[in-house]
């Protein structure tokens, strides 16, 4: 979660120098020459049927194309990062609505009560950065997008491709996403790129932090825990960018954002530590 906080830094800076598309481009074409000697060296299992691999290459384009593309676009436009983080921070909420809808997924009523809070905690934190009036229809309407697709990534991957090989499925879905994103960066932006040093730590720190152990690390719980449980875990983030803006920036927090702080983690606590939570078709 740490690592989620201080991307929001890392690509406010990276967006300095490429627009949205062609900078995440870059990102992942990094990514793959980091790869290449990983899967060198550790065989991956690859998928074994058309089926399976359709299923990895879609939810790493949700999770890749689809919510970083349409993220980093809204911050490119410039959108209140306190109105991007808000809006981000609803994912729990509807991952809980959509497995307690069609997921046949229980919730005990603590942990509803634990997601609102932590929503509610989320909106103190960064109530200093909410700007309505730097909010477009546009830059709004790439942060919903963003919000669905991380969502529909978490649980389309959980269902669909739960057992696949880490390695292969970043292989796979950094390639996909390079294939997606290349020729809109190209027509749109005109590949336009200003080399500097700023611009490849930012993007060396995402795909090594971000792009790999913090999603891969997502995954894993996914596996091994309950949707709402886990996702709950991405009201963190923005605490942690707070930590970063105190560390790098010495801006100290005021007296709301360290109250939404202690409100977020109680929430947090209420929405993974509350009660059994199960598929009404699992085994007691």
């Amino acid at each position: 979660m740490a690592v989620w906080g201080t991307g929001y830094v890392a690509t406010k800076l990276g967006l300095q120098y490429a627009p949205p598309f062609t900078f995440l481009t870059l990102r992942f074409s990094f990514g793959l020459l980091c790869l290449a000697p990983v899967v060198a060296l550790w065989r991956p299992r690859w998928p074994q049927t058309r089926v399976e691999l359709r299923h990895v290459v879609v939810a790493g384009l949700l999770m890749h194309a689809v919510q970083l593309g349409a993220s980093h676009y809204a911050q490119y436009l410039g959108m209140s990062a306190g109105v991007t983080a808000l809006v981000i921070s609803t994912q729990p909420l509807l991952t809980a609505i959509i497995a307690s809808r069609w997921m046949h997924a229980r919730l005990a009523p603590g942990q509803w009560v634990g997601v609102a809070i932590g929503l509610a905690g989320v909106a103190l934190v960064v109530w200093h950065k909410i700007d309505i009036r730097e909010v477009t229809a546009a830059s709004f309407t790439a942060t919903v997008i963003a919000v669905l697709g991380v969502t529909a990534a978490t649980l389309y991957q959980r269902t669909f491709a739960p057992h696949v090989d880490l390695k292969a499925a970043a292989v796979i879905q950094f390639a996909a996403t390079v294939v997606v994103l290349a020729p809109l960066a190209a027509a749109v932006e005109g590949f336009r790129v200003q080399w500097s040093w700023a611009l490849l730590g930012a993007i060396a720190f995402l795909v090594v932090f971000a792009s790999f152990l913090a999603v891969s690390a997502l995954h894993v719980l996914m596996r091994h825990g309950e949707a709402t449980r886990v996702t709950s875990l991405m009201y963190l983030p923005p605490i942690f960018a707070v930590l970063a803006e105190l560390a790098l920036f010495h801006v100290v927090p005021s007296a709301l954002t360290l109250a939404g702080i202690a409100v977020t983690c109680a929430g947090v606590v209420m929405a993974v530590w509350t009660g059994p939570w199960k598929s009404r078709t699992s085994s007691p």
